[in-house]
């Protein structure tokens, strides 16, 4: 997901993207724990989408602030 997909989406719907992205990342820990993960970089990539949904969030809470 591309940051201008995340800026067209409301807040809401970021929230339940961080929530899936997070339970999609926990059971990629525990495959990984496992020895059952065959897809390591799909690790990389979820977490990097997280942090591009929480840097959105932030820039329009910052936005709004001013």
């Amino acid at each position: 997901m591309t940051a201008k997909e995340i800026r067209e989406k409301s807040n809401t719907e970021l929230n339940q993207e961080i929530e899936t992205l997070k339970e999609e990342l926990f059971n990629l820990r525990f495959q990984q724990a496992v020895g059952n993960l065959t897809n390591t970089a799909r690790m990389r990539t979820v977490k990097k989408t997280i942090a591009r949904i929480k840097t959105v969030m932030t820039e329009r809470e910052l936005g709004s602030q001013e």
